[in-house]
């Protein structure tokens, strides 16, 4: 079993901390059915360039950076993430270069170190940072509860102010970035998805994690909806709750 990045350096009171979601995302993208599709699409001496949007502590992007010659097959992975919670980006940064450490230091003389490179964590909304047909692997573990509206974005003019000392209510909102999913708990995903083709490289995929509430099978066909080359597959789930799969992760590419 790959080992899981420490994270025990994170103010978990305003970042999301890993949870269930976190770790099937890890389980999947791990997992040999991925590895082989990630192999094969990046495969041929490319060097692909990894994003997570909105990474929370950074457990996932800091595991595809460390394991990047177990996943990939290769070590030449550039990664980075993107996240409206500034101290999400800056829990993400040394998440990262623990895990690529601890890689490092793992290594013996007869053995190559296997993590990719790690270029930053960078604050902003959803991939509205990241340039045109740039990412070969997007990764979205969405703020996914429904909820009635969704929190305003830091520096929004209307948002209160967030004091220097953070208050237990700046501590909440910081959170709420994090679940609060609005209508159906998709409106922040539903962006995430419309902006696919504009972001995504001509090999690009994108793996986004659903909820049951997220009425996933919809989802599904609203990203067929996208054209006739846009494909979609369930790659990953936390098993079934009352006939439902509970949480599932979905890979988008197109062919």
């Amino acid at each position: 079993m790959l080992p899981t990045p420490d994270t025990s350096h994170v103010a978990y009171e305003r970042v999301y901390e890993p949870a269930e979601d976190s770790f099937l995302l890890l389980d999947t993208l791990s997992s040999a059915s991925e590895t082989a599709f990630l192999q094969t699409r990046f495969g041929d001496g490319y060097v692909p360039l990894v994003v997570e949007v909105g990474p929370g502590s950074g457990v996932v992007i800091a595991f595809v950076n460390a394991q990047a010659q177990v996943l990939f097959g290769s070590r030449n992975v550039l990664t980075a993430a993107v996240d409206v919670n500034g101290h999400a980006c800056k829990a993400t940064s040394e998440t990262a270069k623990k895990a690529a450490l601890e890689n490092a230091a793992a290594t013996t003389t007869t053995t190559t170190t296997t993590h990719g490179c790690f270029l930053g964590a960078f604050q902003g909304d959803l991939v509205a940072p990241v340039g045109d047909r740039l990412v070969d692997v997007l990764i979205f573990n969405p703020p996914y509860v429904p909820t009635p509206q969704l929190p305003k974005l830091p520096g929004q003019a209307d948002l209160p102010h967030l004091g220097a000392t953070p208050t237990f209510d700046d501590d909440s909102y910081m959170l709420s970035l994090s679940y609060a999913g609005g209508r159906d708990g998709m409106e922040t995903t539903d962006r995430l998805i419309n902006s696919l083709p504009r972001v995504l490289s001509r090999r690009g995929c994108a793996y986004i994690l659903l909820c049951a509430q997220n009425k996933p099978d919809e989802v599904k066909q609203r990203i067929l909806s996208l054209g006739e080359a846009w494909k979609v597959a369930t790659v990953g789930t936390s098993g079934k709750q009352a006939g439902w799969e509970k949480l599932q992760i979905i890979r988008i590419w197109a062919e």
